[in-house]
């Protein structure tokens, strides 16, 4: 009997594939850990709950605003050339936060390095453009890899906050966010010395080809309904955390939201090993139903027992449609500006996850963590009915990737399947025979 291949086994055969993997692993635990960081290492140093929660809200919309500029630039110029000067810049930022709250400096000094420190640029999505580089033309290969990335996320979102939680706890206020440093530090670096799988910078010699990846109304569909799936992470972490200290035992409050992060890493792994068929766009679709309808039962819970199995089901709704998200962007974005629509589609949710937690906690001061808990389900309905509205604009690209090519690689219009053209609006970049699941 023969074994049966393991898909991740294969997705790794590839040089250099397990190299900037780890690397990327390694530089993303900084986007699980600086928020946090910041918040207990503030709240350590000052006792201010406030300045803490504005300090870490700053970092995460000044990364949805700059973040995407620093992918827009990697496709331009190369992941060498654009990350080490970004992380640099993000590097002394957040070391003059750090010695602004050690040594009691102004606010708005504070503030003003918070601005700063967004330019980390996005490595998950520098990852994802290495798989893609690598494996375009191979969609269940490329399917497996993004499943996978889905799977180290979750592992970065359950280790981290326990890593700076507790060195800022146990050694010193300042070493949460200080060994989140040295992690993007040593990421990026270890990143860009690996060139043989670095994608081909995409120079654009044209104002139509300089136009930002958001003019897609595929990718805006996709990047508004990551909205509101941010507000439905955050609000849940935030509103368990109240809803644990209201039952008596605040400190079960990590072990109930890692078993959230545990159901999305064990679906992205088994999704990873699954050969689908079908539209990608219907799966999205589905996906975004699921997610909604898993918090819909969070008000009506009624101890942390139960709400751990709801969390556990809850979670497992996340990386199958995070991944598919992945390959529609892949779908609908030219490969010129590939990193820069997917670091978007974070930037959505870095969005919705700052949004979340402002409003999750306003409900929480004034009505109670079972109440709270309608506004997770409150943003799954929306991001429902945002997705059969926009649905019509995500179909017809994968319709037409189904089309197979002509004969001496032009496409079905008889153009040069690398040309990007307009289509009812819409760019493409001519890649129609390869599906991705």
């Amino acid at each position: 009997m023969r074994p049966v291949p393991n898909p991740y086994r294969e997705i790794f055969a590839a040089p250099g594939a397990a190299g900037f993997s780890a690397a990327g692993f390694l530089g993303r635990m900084p986007v699980a850990m600086m928020s946090i960081g910041v918040v207990t290492m503030i709240s350590e140093i000052t006792g201010r709950y406030g300045l803490a929660g504005a300090l870490a809200a700053t970092l995460a919309l000044s990364g949805a605003v700059i973040g995407p500029q620093v992918s827009r630039l990697v496709d331009l110029h190369g992941q060498r050339r654009v990350l080490r000067p970004a992380v640099l810049i993000a590097l002394t930022a957040i070391a003059g936060l750090l010695l602004s709250a050690e040594r009691g400096w102004p606010d708005w000094l504070m503030f003003v390095c918070a601005a700063c420190g967004g330019c980390v640029p996005s490595l998950g999505s520098m990852i994802r453009s290495r798989w893609a580089n690598i494996y375009r033309g191979e969609p269940r290969r490329l399917h497996t890899a993004y499943s996978f990335e889905s799977v180290v996320d979750e592992l970065c979102f359950i280790l981290g906050p326990i890593i700076a939680i507790g060195l800022s706890t146990t050694w010193f206020p300042e070493a949460g966010p200080l060994v989140a440093a040295c992690f993007l530090a040593s990421g990026v670096l270890w990143l860009t010395a690996q060139r043989a799988t670095e994608p081909t910078p995409q120079p654009r010699g044209d104002d139509h080809s300089r136009r930002s990846a958001l003019r897609s109304p595929a990718l805006r569909i996709l990047v508004t309904t990551g909205v509101f799936s941010g507000v439905i992470f955050s609000s849940v972490d935030v509103v368990t955390v109240a809803f644990a200290e209201e039952q008596g035992h605040k400190s079960a409050a990590s072990l109930v939201l890692a078993t959230y992060a545990a159901g999305s890493c064990l679906a992205g792994a088994v999704f990873g090993l699954m050969h689908l068929t079908g539209p990608p766009a219907r799966r999205w679709l589905l996906g975004v139903c699921a997610m909604a309808a898993s918090v819909l039962p969070l008000p009506f819970v009624g101890g942390l027992g139960w709400l751990t199995g709801v969390l556990f089901i809850a979670g497992l709704a996340i990386a199958p449609t995070g991944v598919t998200i992945m390959s529609l962007i892949q779908h609908h974005v030219p490969r010129a500006r590939l990193t820069e629509g997917m670091t978007w589609a974070s930037t959505g949710i870095a969005t919705g996850i700052a949004l979340g937690a402002f409003v999750s906690g306003r409900v929480v001061d004034r009505a109670g963590a079972e109440v709270a808990y309608a506004v997770p389900g409150i943003a799954g309905v929306a991001a429902v009915a945002l997705a059969f509205l926009g649905y019509r604009h995500v179909v017809p690209a994968q319709r037409a990737e189904t089309i197979p090519p002509a004969q001496g690689g032009t496409d079905a219009d008889g153009q040069d399947g690398g040309e990007r053209r307009e289509n009812d609006g819409r760019e493409e970049d001519g890649r129609h025979s390869q599906p991705v699941a």
